[in-house]
Protein backbone atom coordinates (compact mmCIF):
# COMPACT_ATOMS: atom_id res chain seq x y z
CA UNK A 1 0.00 0.00 0.00
CA UNK A 2 1.23 3.49 -0.85
CA UNK A 3 0.07 6.42 1.28
CA UNK A 4 0.71 10.13 0.79
CA UNK A 5 0.89 12.66 3.58
CA UNK A 6 0.46 16.31 2.63
CA UNK A 7 1.27 18.93 5.27
CA UNK A 8 0.07 22.38 4.19
CA UNK A 9 1.88 24.75 6.54
CA UNK A 10 1.94 28.53 6.71
CA UNK A 11 5.41 28.74 5.17
CA UNK A 12 6.03 25.42 3.39
CA UNK A 13 4.05 22.51 1.98
CA UNK A 14 5.51 19.05 2.48
CA UNK A 15 4.67 15.77 0.76
CA UNK A 16 5.76 12.40 2.15
CA UNK A 17 5.20 9.00 0.56
CA UNK A 18 5.22 5.79 2.63
CA UNK A 19 5.27 2.41 0.89
CA UNK A 20 5.43 -0.92 2.71
CA UNK A 21 6.13 0.84 5.99
CA UNK A 22 9.08 2.90 4.72
CA UNK A 23 9.39 6.56 3.77
CA UNK A 24 10.23 6.45 0.08
CA UNK A 25 10.66 10.17 -0.51
CA UNK A 26 9.82 13.66 0.70
CA UNK A 27 9.30 16.82 -1.35
CA UNK A 28 8.58 20.35 -0.20
CA UNK A 29 7.94 23.81 -1.60
CA UNK A 30 7.18 27.26 -0.21
CA UNK A 31 3.45 27.72 0.37
CA UNK A 32 3.21 31.00 -1.62
CA UNK A 33 -0.14 32.68 -2.28
CA UNK A 34 -1.51 29.72 -4.25
CA UNK A 35 -1.24 26.67 -1.95
CA UNK A 36 -3.49 24.50 -4.10
CA UNK A 37 -1.27 25.15 -7.09
CA UNK A 38 1.79 24.19 -5.05
CA UNK A 39 0.04 21.00 -3.90
CA UNK A 40 -0.83 20.14 -7.50
CA UNK A 41 2.82 20.56 -8.49
CA UNK A 42 4.04 18.35 -5.64
CA UNK A 43 1.51 15.64 -6.48
CA UNK A 44 2.15 15.66 -10.23
CA UNK A 45 3.21 12.22 -11.40
CA UNK A 46 2.83 10.69 -7.92
CA UNK A 47 0.83 7.49 -7.51
CA UNK A 48 -0.73 6.53 -4.18
CA UNK A 49 -3.63 4.53 -2.79
CA UNK A 50 -4.63 6.96 -0.06
CA UNK A 51 -3.82 10.55 0.91
CA UNK A 52 -4.13 12.28 4.29
CA UNK A 53 -3.83 16.05 4.61
CA UNK A 54 -2.76 18.01 7.68
CA UNK A 55 -1.67 21.54 8.56
CA UNK A 56 -3.38 24.90 8.25
CA UNK A 57 -4.58 24.24 4.71
CA UNK A 58 -5.81 20.68 5.20
CA UNK A 59 -9.50 21.48 4.72
CA UNK A 60 -8.79 23.39 1.52
CA UNK A 61 -6.95 20.36 0.14
CA UNK A 62 -9.65 17.99 1.38
CA UNK A 63 -12.28 19.91 -0.57
CA UNK A 64 -10.12 19.84 -3.69
CA UNK A 65 -9.00 16.21 -3.63
CA UNK A 66 -11.62 14.53 -1.45
CA UNK A 67 -8.98 13.21 0.95
CA UNK A 68 -9.15 12.66 4.70
CA UNK A 69 -7.56 15.02 7.23
CA UNK A 70 -5.93 14.95 10.65
CA UNK A 71 -4.80 17.82 12.89
CA UNK A 72 -1.18 18.92 12.85
CA UNK A 73 -0.96 17.89 16.53
CA UNK A 74 -1.82 14.29 15.68
CA UNK A 75 0.35 14.34 12.56
CA UNK A 76 3.45 15.46 14.45
CA UNK A 77 2.80 12.93 17.21
CA UNK A 78 2.54 10.09 14.69
CA UNK A 79 5.52 11.32 12.69
CA UNK A 80 7.68 11.58 15.79
CA UNK A 81 6.81 8.05 16.91
CA UNK A 82 7.39 6.68 13.42
CA UNK A 83 10.87 8.22 13.29
CA UNK A 84 11.73 7.62 16.97
CA UNK A 85 9.53 4.90 18.52
CA UNK A 86 10.35 5.79 22.12
CA UNK A 87 9.62 9.49 21.74
CA UNK A 88 7.31 10.91 24.44
CA UNK A 89 7.54 14.66 23.75
CA UNK A 90 7.48 16.76 20.57
CA UNK A 91 8.63 20.36 20.29
CA UNK A 92 7.53 21.77 16.95
CA UNK A 93 8.59 25.30 16.00
CA UNK A 94 7.24 26.15 12.59
CA UNK A 95 6.73 29.27 10.56
CA UNK A 96 3.88 30.75 12.59
CA UNK A 97 3.46 28.75 15.80
CA UNK A 98 5.16 26.68 18.48
CA UNK A 99 3.70 23.42 19.79
CA UNK A 100 4.58 21.16 22.70
CA UNK A 101 2.97 17.72 22.45
CA UNK A 102 3.14 15.10 25.20
CA UNK A 103 2.54 11.43 24.31
CA UNK A 104 1.63 8.43 26.42
CA UNK A 105 3.45 5.11 26.36
CA UNK A 106 1.42 4.05 23.30
CA UNK A 107 2.17 7.20 21.31
CA UNK A 108 -1.25 8.78 21.80
CA UNK A 109 -1.53 12.52 22.41
CA UNK A 110 -1.87 13.04 26.16
CA UNK A 111 -1.56 16.82 26.34
CA UNK A 112 -0.50 19.69 24.14
CA UNK A 113 0.04 23.44 24.19
CA UNK A 114 0.11 25.64 21.13
CA UNK A 115 1.27 29.23 20.92
CA UNK A 116 -0.48 30.63 17.86
CA UNK A 117 -1.53 34.10 18.99
CA UNK A 118 1.39 35.81 17.28
CA UNK A 119 4.66 35.00 15.52
CA UNK A 120 6.77 35.45 18.67
CA UNK A 121 9.46 32.82 18.91
CA UNK A 122 8.60 31.15 15.61
CA UNK A 123 10.42 30.71 12.32
CA UNK A 124 8.87 33.89 10.98
CA UNK A 125 10.12 35.79 14.04
CA UNK A 126 13.67 34.57 13.45
CA UNK A 127 13.43 35.38 9.75
CA UNK A 128 12.36 38.97 10.45
CA UNK A 129 15.14 39.41 13.03
CA UNK A 130 17.72 38.03 10.59
CA UNK A 131 16.63 40.43 7.86
CA UNK A 132 16.66 43.35 10.31
CA UNK A 133 20.30 42.52 11.05
CA UNK A 134 21.18 41.99 7.39
CA UNK A 135 21.81 38.24 7.67
CA UNK A 136 20.47 35.57 5.31
CA UNK A 137 17.82 33.72 7.36
CA UNK A 138 19.38 30.35 6.52
CA UNK A 139 22.71 31.51 8.00
CA UNK A 140 21.32 33.32 11.04
CA UNK A 141 22.23 30.60 13.54
CA UNK A 142 25.79 30.34 12.25
CA UNK A 143 26.40 34.07 12.69
CA UNK A 144 24.81 34.04 16.17
CA UNK A 145 27.11 31.21 17.28
CA UNK A 146 30.22 33.31 16.55
CA UNK A 147 29.37 36.00 19.13
CA UNK A 148 31.51 36.22 22.24
CA UNK A 149 28.65 37.68 24.27
CA UNK A 150 24.90 38.00 24.13
CA UNK A 151 22.77 41.14 23.93
CA UNK A 152 19.66 41.15 26.14
CA UNK A 153 16.42 41.14 24.12
CA UNK A 154 13.42 42.07 26.25
CA UNK A 155 10.64 41.97 23.64
CA UNK A 156 9.16 38.89 21.99
CA UNK A 157 6.54 40.80 20.00
CA UNK A 158 7.89 40.80 16.45
CA UNK A 159 7.23 44.51 15.87
CA UNK A 160 8.76 45.69 19.15
CA UNK A 161 11.65 43.24 18.96
CA UNK A 162 12.59 44.52 15.51
CA UNK A 163 12.64 48.08 16.87
CA UNK A 164 14.74 46.91 19.83
CA UNK A 165 17.23 45.20 17.52
CA UNK A 166 17.62 48.37 15.43
CA UNK A 167 18.07 50.42 18.61
CA UNK A 168 20.80 48.09 19.92
CA UNK A 169 22.71 48.31 16.64
CA UNK A 170 22.49 52.11 16.73
CA UNK A 171 24.08 52.01 20.20
CA UNK A 172 27.07 50.10 18.87
CA UNK A 173 26.20 46.57 19.97
CA UNK A 174 27.64 44.08 17.48
CA UNK A 175 25.22 42.36 15.13
CA UNK A 176 26.45 38.91 16.13
CA UNK A 177 25.78 39.64 19.82
CA UNK A 178 22.26 40.80 18.99
CA UNK A 179 21.74 37.67 16.87
CA UNK A 180 22.87 35.50 19.76
CA UNK A 181 20.52 37.37 22.09
CA UNK A 182 17.59 36.72 19.76
CA UNK A 183 18.42 33.01 19.63
CA UNK A 184 18.78 32.72 23.40
CA UNK A 185 15.45 34.46 23.93
CA UNK A 186 13.65 32.05 21.59
CA UNK A 187 15.41 29.05 23.16
CA UNK A 188 14.38 30.12 26.66
CA UNK A 189 10.79 30.59 25.53
CA UNK A 190 10.62 27.14 23.92
CA UNK A 191 12.31 25.50 26.91
CA UNK A 192 9.87 27.20 29.29
CA UNK A 193 6.96 25.74 27.31
CA UNK A 194 8.49 22.28 27.64
CA UNK A 195 9.09 22.69 31.37
CA UNK A 196 5.61 24.08 31.98
CA UNK A 197 4.04 20.99 30.39
CA UNK A 198 6.28 18.48 32.13
CA UNK A 199 8.20 17.03 29.18
CA UNK A 200 9.67 13.55 29.28
CA UNK A 201 12.95 12.21 27.91
CA UNK A 202 13.56 11.73 24.20
CA UNK A 203 12.21 15.06 22.97
CA UNK A 204 11.84 15.34 19.21
CA UNK A 205 12.45 18.81 17.77
CA UNK A 206 10.47 19.25 14.54
CA UNK A 207 9.65 22.13 12.22
CA UNK A 208 11.80 24.44 10.16
CA UNK A 209 13.53 26.03 13.16
CA UNK A 210 15.06 22.62 13.95
CA UNK A 211 17.25 23.15 10.86
CA UNK A 212 19.04 25.86 12.86
CA UNK A 213 21.88 23.96 14.56
CA UNK A 214 22.64 26.76 17.00
CA UNK A 215 19.02 26.80 18.19
CA UNK A 216 19.17 23.03 18.65
CA UNK A 217 22.27 23.35 20.84
CA UNK A 218 20.74 26.13 22.96
CA UNK A 219 17.49 24.27 23.64
CA UNK A 220 19.39 21.08 24.41
CA UNK A 221 21.46 22.97 26.97
CA UNK A 222 18.31 24.30 28.65
CA UNK A 223 16.37 21.04 28.90
CA UNK A 224 19.36 18.79 29.62
CA UNK A 225 18.00 15.67 27.94
CA UNK A 226 18.09 13.96 24.56
CA UNK A 227 16.91 16.29 21.78
CA UNK A 228 16.22 14.29 18.64
CA UNK A 229 16.25 16.04 15.29
CA UNK A 230 14.98 14.10 12.28
CA UNK A 231 16.95 14.05 9.05
CA UNK A 232 14.33 16.44 7.65
CA UNK A 233 12.54 18.04 10.63
CA UNK A 234 10.15 19.93 8.37
CA UNK A 235 8.73 16.65 7.08
CA UNK A 236 7.68 15.15 10.44
CA UNK A 237 4.04 16.23 10.06
CA UNK A 238 3.78 14.97 6.47
CA UNK A 239 5.32 11.65 7.47
CA UNK A 240 2.85 11.39 10.36
CA UNK A 241 -0.05 12.06 8.00
CA UNK A 242 1.16 9.37 5.59
CA UNK A 243 1.64 6.95 8.48
CA UNK A 244 -1.90 7.66 9.69
CA UNK A 245 -3.13 6.38 6.34
CA UNK A 246 -1.16 3.15 6.79
CA UNK A 247 -2.38 2.48 10.32
CA UNK A 248 -5.98 3.76 10.06
CA UNK A 249 -5.26 6.28 12.83
CA UNK A 250 -7.13 9.02 10.99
Amino acid sequence: MITAGLDIGSRTIKLAIIKDGEVRFVKKEETSFEPLGVCAGLLEGISFDRMIATGYGRHLVSEKYGCETITEIKAHALGARFLSPGCRTVLDIGGQDTKVILLDAFGRVRKFEMNDKCAAGTGRFLEIMALALGYPPSEFGKFASTAGDSAAISNMCTVFAESEVISLISKGVSKSEVARGVHETVARRASAMLQKNGYEDKVMFSGGVALNNYMVSLIKKHIKTDLIVAEDPQAVGAIGAAWAGCTDRV
